[in-house]
């Protein structure tokens, strides 16, 4: 019966293939199909002009019905940068940001292992908002295994800060950039878990710190104002495995819960644990999720990057591809572009 079923949508609704994978649990939708030009000469642009005339792709293939409150999703450009393979931006509930590292993982995975794009060395250089990503992937049988990217510099903008926020109390937390700048604070001293059970409680307290940094601390970026704003609060804490050094809980956006460790929050971690308890260029640490997945950051060079003392992060983790979609846009449908309730 089914191979009978050849059902195909008008040609006047918007038609939108995906592939779907998951970084550590965490949701990436990669658009493969059907979108118009976007116009731009750097990933910047690019972004903006997606954001200024598609956002309803955006909330339509990342809200429901399509999609969910914590999705997550990457567009694939043209390289724009000498030396690079291809271009990214990244997507979610919220708008757009800044540097997603388990979408670069995903990323790899899925160019290498569809066929979209084969390096005989396994290297690619990403075109990403922050900056060129140089990422590596372990293949075995001819399949990603493992995919390992050195990230832009990262650096601690504001140590040892404190902050009165409304029903938490006092809070301190540094504020860190690994591509995105995070607030981090240490669960334990606030009282707040990090487990599956706390998924609402630190959706909570992680948009109200959240807010509170960001109306009493300037986010500034040396270089680009694109990048100039606090995208989420990160929840650190003691890990389950004694062989880990570290749990990662990121609430970012609109009160997403990353699944993953977090790629740009490890790395931004990087930079916060050279600057304050001495890890050394080479030294590795390997940080857990709210689901026990995990991801390693190493420093592999201290540099600087404006006024701030720097490091380089390495980071790894493992992907999966999950599914391919094809999703319709019925132009008649008053819920086409999606909703939320978060």
């Amino acid at each position: 019966m089914l191979d009978k079923y050849n059902w195909q949508p008008p040609n006047d609704w918007l038609q939108i293939k995906t592939i779907d994978l998951h970084t550590g649990g965490e949701p990436l939708r990669v658009i493969t199909e059907g979108l118009p030009e976007i116009k731009g000469k750097t990933i910047l642009e690019k972004r903006r002009f997606f954001r200024d005339n598609l956002d309803h792709i955006r909330t339509g293939l990342m809200w429901e019905p399509r999609g969910h409150a914590d999705m997550y999703g990457a567009m694939i450009t043209e390289p724009l940068s000498e030396g690079s393979d291809f271009g990214t931006f990244f997507l979610h509930n919220e708008g757009y940001s800044t540097m997603c590292g388990h979408a670069i993982i995903a990323l790899v995975k899925l160019m290498h292992d569809t066929g979209w794009l084969v390096k005989e060395n396994n290297e690619y250089v990403i075109d990403a908002p922050p900056g060129l990503i140089c990422a590596r992937a372990e293949v075995k049988n001819g399949k990603v295994v493992r995919t390992t990217f050195k990230n832009v510099p990262s650096f601690v903008l504001l140590a040892d800060q404190k902050i009165e926020v409304p029903e938490i109390g006092e809070v301190k937390f540094d504020v860190a950039f690994g591509g995105a700048f995070y607030a981090f604070v240490d669960a334990e001293s606030i009282g707040i878990g990090l487990e599956d059970k706390d998924y609402n409680q630190l959706i909570d307290w992680g948009k109200k710190i959240k807010y509170a940094v960001m109306s009493n601390f300037d986010i500034r970026h040396p270089f680009e104002d694109d990048l100039s704003f606090l995208y989420g609060t990160i929840f650190t804490g003691r890990a389950k495995n004694p062989k880990h050094h570290s749990r990662n809980v990121c609430i970012f956006a609109e009160g997403e819960v990353d699944r993953s460790p977090t790629g740009s929050g490890v790395s931004a971690r990087a930079a916060i644990h050279s600057l304050k308890d001495g890890l050394k260029v080479g030294e590795q640490i390997t940080i857990e999720s709210i689901l026990d997945t995990t991801m390693t950051v190493k420093v592999v060079e201290e540099t600087t990057f404006g006024p701030h003392k720097a490091v380089i992060p390495e980071v790894s983790g493992t992907a999966h591809i999950t599914g391919r979609h094809s999703f319709c846009f019925d132009p008649e449908d008053a819920l086409k572009t999606g909703f939320i309730f978060r």
